[in-house]
Order: C-alpha cells, then sequence, then structure tokens
C-alpha cells in the first residue's frame, strides 16, 4: 500500500485523515489501528488529530458519515434508473449494495462492521437514515399491488431484502476467510430476492 503525504499545507487535514484512516481500516480492520498510525499515514504529528477528532471512534463516525453519503446517492440513482417499474427499482437497490461494498470497502466496513451506532450524531443519523428510507420507498412502491390483507409492512420487506444483501456481502462477495462463493454474488442475490417475491405473489412462478 503507498502511504500518501497530505497534511496541513494541502489545506484540509480534516479529510487527509479521513482517507487515511479508510486506508488503514481496509488493510487491519476498524480496531486494527490506533491514531498514530492514521496521523502518519496523513502526514502529520498525532496531536494535529484531536483538533478534528475526539479519537478513533469518531474519526471512524466520520468515515461511515461519508460512506452513507456515498451509499444514498447510489440507492436513489439505483431506485431512479429502475423506474417506472416498482419491481426493477427494487432489485436494483439490492444489486447498488453489492456494488456500494464491492467498491467502497473501507466506508462499507466503517458503517456496518465498526460498531458506530448510527445515532452517534445527528448528521450521522440524517444520511443514513436516507440510504434506508430509499428501499423503503422502491418496496412501498412494489407492495402496492397487493391486497392491504396479503401486504406486509414496507419496512419489514425492506428490512429482509437489506438483510439478504448483508449476507450476500459477508459470506461471498468479499472474500471471508474458508468461504467460496458457489455462484457470482449477484445471482446468489436476484436469485434470493426473486424467491422471496414469488412467495408474496408479485411476480409469477416460472413456468
Amino acid at each position: 500500500m503507498t502511504t500518501k503525504k497530505r497534511g496541513y499545507h494541502h489545506g484540509n487535514l480534516r479529510q487527509a485523515l479521513v482517507e487515511a484512516a479508510l486506508e488503514l481500516i481496509e488493510e487491519k480492520g476498524p480496531t486494527g489501528f490506533t491514531l498514530s498510525e492514521a496521523a502518519k499515514q496523513a502526514g502529520v504529528t498525532p496531536a494535529a488529530v484531536y483538533r478534528h477528532f475526539a479519537g478513533r471512534e469518531d474519526l471512524i463516525a466520520e468515515a461511515a458519515r461519508q460512506g452513507y453519503e456515498i451509499f444514498g446517492d447510489l440507492m436513489e440513482h439505483a431506485y431512479e434508473k429502475g423506474r417506472p417499474s416498482a419491481l426493477a427499482s427494487f432489485e436494483a437497490t439490492g444489486r447498488a449494495y453489492l456494488a456500494f461494498a464491492r467498491k467502497f470497502p473501507g466506508h462499507y466496513i466503517s458503517m456496518f462492521e465498526s460498531g458506530v451506532s448510527i445515532t452517534r450524531n445527528p448528521d450521522l443519523a440524517h444520511v443514513a437514515n436516507r440510504a434506508f428510507a430509499t428501499l423503503e420507498r422502491a418496496a412501498t412502491e412494489l407492495m402496492a399491488g397487493l391486497p392491504e390483507d396479503k401486504r406486509p409492512p414496507a419496512r419489514m420487506v425492506s428490512a429482509h431484502v437489506w438483510a439478504m444483501s448483508h449476507g450476500v456481502v459477508e459470506l461471498f462477495s468479499r472474500g471471508s476467510p474458508g468461504t467460496r462463493s458457489p455462484f457470482p454474488p449477484e445471482d446468489l442475490l436476484e436469485t434470493g430476492i426473486g424467491i422471496y417475491l414469488r412467495g408474496l405473489g408479485l411476480i409469477k412462478p416460472d413456468a
């Protein structure tokens, strides 16, 4: 890994520290590095870190917040790209989850594996809820075609797909030790969602 020297003379130490933390998180995990290492990676003294972050958890929370911003944008783009088909929009949001985890592993780990709560601060909660809301909106539109007595809560449906997407990422998309995906992660997720939606009567069974 190439160390990127940033520092004060670049005019954005806060962001340099976030980027340094993301690199270290990818390499060592969210608890495998110190603030001193992040400072060294950014090309500044450890004391300089505390001018911007209270501690490592605060730094990781900012990495997570930025990740949720990117994630929310990707989810909204996927949702809009699938329209006007409610089914296409719903399926696209699931695929966007996999794409995000693959392209932004440091952010993904900060968001979902670091133990940082989305209620840590209002900004983090806001951006996280925006991403969740997109999937729930897609589920709401998809459920609209079902009779009310057979319509599960959209939040429950979105949570099921979120859990399915997360499981595929964790088990088969990020190279977990000792596991090998029997099928491409995208195929696993698409077929899983298909079975789920057939069970709800939202798509017809295969002939």
